[in-house]
C-alpha cells in the first residue's frame, strides 16, 4: 500500500547491499511512501553489491562513504543536502560486520584487531554519523534516526559473538545521543531490535538456520519479516512517532517477552 507517509521527507539510507538487505527493503518502501533520499555504503561494499540497481529503481544516487571515516561522512551529508535540497528528515543506520564471526573465531579466542573493527563498523560508526550530522546541523527539527539492532545486546546468544557487544554499544549510543540531539533540536534517535532475518550478514552467523526456526516457534506472531521491518522503519521516520526517542524497540513477533513455548518443549 502507498499512503505517501513520507511525502516531502528527505533522508539517507546506509547499508543497502543487495535484495536481501533490510536497508534495500526500506529504500523501496520509502520511495513508494513519497520520500527522497540518497543511498550510501562503503566503497568496498559497493564493488560486491547491486546498490546501483536499487538507485535506479528509487531514482536517486549512490554516494560512497566509509561510515568509520568522518571526512567521508561530512562529504556524504553535505552532498546529500545539496542533491535533496536542504536539511534531512531521516537517517537509517543498517551497518554491521564482524571479522571474528566471518573467520569463525570463538568469543573466548577473539582477534582483538578484528574486535576493534567490529566495534568501529557496527557501533562507533553510529556515533560518528550522529556527531557529523550534529556538527553540520544536517537534520531538520523533529528528524528521526533509526539504527538496526538485535536482542543479543540484552541476552546471550553465543554464536552471535562480538556482534552482541557491538549491538549493546549501538543501543547505548542511541540513548546517549538521543538526549543531546533531543534537547538541541527535538531529533529522535531509536534502535529497532529485529527478529533474526535471512540477510546476507545474518546468514553468516553459525547455526543461523536452526535459530531462525527456533525463533519462529518461540514467537507468538512468528518472526517479523524484512518487509515488516521496513514498514516499521517508515513509521518511525514519520510524524506518527514524533514523541518516541532513546528507545530500543523490539520488532520480533513477541520473542523478547517469551520464556518458553509449548511447541519448543
Amino acid at each position: 500500500m502507498n499512503h505517501q507517509l513520507l511525502a516531502n521527507k528527505k533522508g539517507i539510507i546506509f547499508g543497502a547491499l543487495d535484495e536481501n538487505s533490510l536497508a534495500w527493503k526500506v529504500a523501496l518502501k520509502a520511495k513508494a511512501a513519497g520520500a527522497t533520499f540518497t543511498l550510501t555504503n562503503a566503497p568496498v561494499a559497493l564493488r560486491f553489491g547491486n546498490i546501483n540497481e536499487l538507485a535506479e529503481q528509487c531514482q536517486t544516487s549512490v554516494i560512497a562513504a566509509d561510515a568509520t571515516n568522518t571526512d567521508d561522512l561530512e562529504k556524504l551529508f553535505q552532498q546529500s543536502m545539496e542533491e535533496l535540497g536542504g536539511q534531512l528528515d531521516f537517517v537509517l543506520h543498517a551497518i554491521g560486520m564482524s571479522p571474528n564471526v566471518r573467520k569463525n573465531k570463538p568469543y573466548t579466542k577473539l582477534n582483538y584487531k578484528f574486535y576493534s573493527q567490529t566495534m568501529d563498523v557496527s557501533a562507533i560508526s553510529f556515533h560518528k554519523v550522529l556527531q557529523t550530522a550534529y556538527q553540520l546541523d544536517a537534520l531538520n527539527e523533529w528528524a528521526s534516526v533509526v539504527a538496526l539492532s538485535y536482542i543479543a545486546a540484552q541476552r546471550n546468544f553465543p554464536d552471535y559473538n562480538d556482534m552482541a557487544d557491538a549491538k549493546a554499544a549501538l543501543e547505548s549510543i542511541a540513548r546517549s545521543f538521543g538526549y543531546h540531539y533531543g534537547i538541541k533540536k527535538n531529533v529522535r534517535i531509536n534502535t529497532i531490535s529485529q527478529s533474526p532475518t535471512p540477510t546476507t550478514a545474518g546468514a553468516g552467523v553459525k547455526g543461523f538456520d536452526q535459530f531462525l526456526n527456533y525463533a519462529q516457534k518461540m514467537s507468538p506472531l512468528g518472526n517479523a519479516s524484512s518487509e515488516d521491518c521496513a514498514n516499521y522503519c517508515l513509521m518511525m521516520f514519520s510524524d506518527y512517532s514524533r514523541m518516541i526517542t532513546m528507545q530500543n524497540l523490539f520488532h520480533d513477533g513477541g520473542f523478547s517477552s517469551m520464556g518458553i513455548h509449548p511447541d519448543v518443549l
